[in-house]
């Protein structure tokens, strides 16, 4: 079962539900992979550390045009989907936009005279950490510089395929990130919290999951900080409210002295893994 926590908005506590319910997870004795796919900025490690077991690099394959070889025909830039080659007729131009290429390639097939080879170029690194014999952690981490951290989230993600419970801390907003972690999710959790800001940004992910076809709950984080209006919004769309974590300035401390909530607090424990079953049911409805 693969289930990924997400949010429309960075800041609104998806990393501190992600590691409280894997730890929860796997202090009852369920066997469970938490795999942090927010690959620009992975923080899984602040909170939970172990024995560092496996590290492999992710990259892709990057077409070369060979200006010797090249008839200057433009196959490749009328095959090429992502608009990643520019090609000037006129001057004889034609080159490849190295951060637009998405290694499909489809111009390697398009070009019928020897023009094109591929050379490899690092996207980012993966790092799996060892807790116990029935939990682990994988980390995605993009190189600087990479424009898409897209190719590392889907190799960490097909690194835990053969996992009983996989939890997948997902990068913020809606963009072609978080589209890669949840298309692979069997439930989508949301986390928001009482405000405008955090109404306006589950809206948003609401609907994105929805034309997915995504199952998700959400949970409000910072209950009893902002409006009722998130509340409200719910109860009409009939969209389930998963569980509640009050705003609470003790809570606030824990999590920014990099510790986790079920150790400090263990009623939380009981609650993550209450929410751990109420998933459950949800999928199996």
């Amino acid at each position: 079962m693969k289930i990924a926590i997400a949010s429309g908005k960075g800041g609104t506590g998806k990393t501190l539900v992600s590691t409280n319910l894997f730890w929860a997870a796997q202090n009852s004795g369920i066997p469970v992979t938490l795999v942090d796919c927010d690959a620009e900025e992975p923080n899984v490690g602040v909170f939970i550390s172990g024995y560092q077991f496996g590290s492999i690099n992710v990259s892709q394959n990057i077409p070369v045009i060979d200006q010797e070889q090249c008839v200057f025909c433009g196959k490749c830039y009328e095959y090429c989907n992502y608009h990643a080659i520019v090609y000037l007729p006129p001057s004889n131009f034609i080159q490849v936009v190295e951060e637009l290429c998405h290694n499909c390639g489809a111009c390697s097939v398009a070009c019928k005279f020897g023009a094109i080879t591929e050379r490899e170029k690092l996207m980012g690194s993966l790092v799996s950490m060892y807790i116990n014999s029935h939990a682990e952690v994988i980390e995605g981490r993009a190189e600087v510089g990479v424009y898409s951290p897209v190719p590392v989230i889907k190799k960490a993600i097909k690194e835990s395929d053969d996992k009983t419970l996989i939890l997948l801390d997902s990068p913020p907003g809606i963009s072609c990130p978080f589209i890669a972690t949840v298309d692979k999710a069997d439930f989508v959790v949301l986390v928001t919290e009482p405000t405008p800001f955090g109404l306006n940004d589950l809206k948003l992910s609401v609907e994105t999951l929805q034309h997915l076809q995504k199952p998700f709950g959400v949970i409000i984080n910072r209950a009893g900080l902002g409006d009722n209006e998130v509340y409200n919004w719910l109860k009409i769309n009939n969209i389930p409210l998963l569980m509640e974590i009050q705003f609470d300035r003790e809570i606030a401390r824990i999590y920014s002295e990099g510790r986790l909530l079920v150790k400090e607090k263990p009623n939380y424990n009981v609650q993550f893994l209450d929410l751990l079953k109420t998933i459950g049911e949800q999928i199996n409805q």
